[in-house]
């Protein structure tokens, strides 16, 4: 492998050009749609959801890609593919990176949505023995409630004296009335939040280009040149440890930057064993 010189490639080929307008004309129709319209949301329709989810549509796991939350989003999303993602389709070809690039984003929701499912298990099981102990009326719903609210950080005014009352068993019905609304709620909004951006098939992306161009010099603040592999080792390592984590209030689908690295260095792991001449 040899380092990459960028003045034999063109500078926004085919693929990356579309993919840059698409992205942007989708973000300029989530800002004009941001708000529901007769009964439509561009995320709850557009956004990849959870599998147990109401809103989880199949397409959604391509749909989801050029989907971003704010211009900073999706102004480093487009600036790491255009940077990389061009060299990589110059060598490849239209077609090869196309395929490369959608496959790698698919990968990144899949796995994403198996580490979602893991994740999103213990509050439904939670939820549903909330449900039960409440539709049947059963004396222990007040405890039930009070153990939800602690385990899942739920915030009510007097909150201490609140626990303590339903764990005395003699709250009314139309307090529980109201705390199950709030807890559900809680997990209506857990459980429809839709995952955008093109992140996990970037990713792919980086991984790739850090693969086949490992010594080349990446700038980081155009100013300290850092070779790709430790940019790419250093970017994994920080998501992995993010995900390990899985702190709160993290939004962050460090599970599907991982995926899609992953996905993309399989990729060309496999292509670099059977066509060597592709890669430099």
């Amino acid at each position: 492998m040899t380092q990459f010189r960028p003045s034999r490639f063109e500078i926004l080929p085919t693929i990356i050009k579309n993919l840059l307008i698409i992205n942007g004309l989708v973000f300029l129709a989530q800002y004009v749609f941001r708000s529901p319209t007769n009964g439509f949301s561009f995320e709850d329709s557009f956004a990849l959801h959870a599998w147990q989810s109401s809103l989880f549509k199949p397409w959604q796991l391509v749909t989801h890609l050029f989907l971003h939350g704010s211009i900073s989003h999706i102004f480093f999303n487009m600036l790491a593919l255009w940077m990389f993602g061009s060299v990589l389709e110059n060598i490849w070809g239209s077609k090869r990176f196309l395929s490369f690039y959608m496959v790698c984003g698919l990968g990144a929701a899949l796995i994403h949505l198996l580490f979602l499912s893991y994740e999103l298990m213990p509050m439904m099981k939670d939820y549903n023995a909330v449900y039960q102990l409440f539709t049947s009326g059963s004396e222990r719903q007040g405890i039930a409630m009070a153990d939800f609210i602690s385990k899942y950080h739920l915030e009510f005014n007097g909150q201490a004296e609140l626990l303590s009352y339903l764990h005395s068993g003699q709250s009314s019905q139309d307090l529980n009335l109201n705390i199950f609304r709030n807890i559900t709620a809680y997990y209506q909004n857990n459980l429809n939040t839709g995952t955008i951006g093109a992140s996990g098939a970037v990713f792919g992306v980086l991984a790739a280009f850090g693969y086949l161009f490992p010594n080349t010099y990446i700038y980081i603040y155009m100013m300290i040149p850092v070779k790709a592999k430790w940019v790419v080792l250093f970017y994994g390592a920080i998501e992995l440890y993010e995900g390990v984590m899985n702190s709160a209030g993290d939004n962050v689908a460090h599970w599907a930057h991982i995926g899609g690295a992953i996905v993309g260095l399989l990729i060309v792991m496999t292509w670099n064993k059977t066509n060597k001449k592709t890669f430099y």
